[in-house]
């Protein structure tokens, strides 16, 4: 099995395949998940200070923040599934 890699921003990559959900970081819910993630120490920031736009939950319970819409990512992720460059 290849392991695909999509940008989450910042020159910061991650296993596509290892995604679960890719949420938006508004709705309370989230907020307590990322709080929750931070004090177990599985809060992985990749925003460079910039404001969070996207919540990546992966299958290893780790919680990635990314300054990247999370349209933008789902979109990356959709262009890994058929093969594209999402670079182009």
């Amino acid at each position: 099995m290849e392991t695909r890699l999509i940008s989450i921003g910042h020159g910061n990559i991650l296993a596509a395949n290892r995604i679960v959900a890719i949420i938006s970081p508004d709705s309370a819910p989230v907020k307590r998940i990322v709080q929750e993630s931070r004090e177990r120490g599985t809060l992985i920031d990749a925003t460079y200070g910039r404001r969070t736009r996207a919540v990546v939950i992966t299958d290893s319970g780790h919680v990635v923040l990314s300054a990247v819409q999370p349209e933008t990512l789902a979109n990356r992720y959709a262009a890994r599934d058929a093969g594209e460059d999402p670079s182009e």
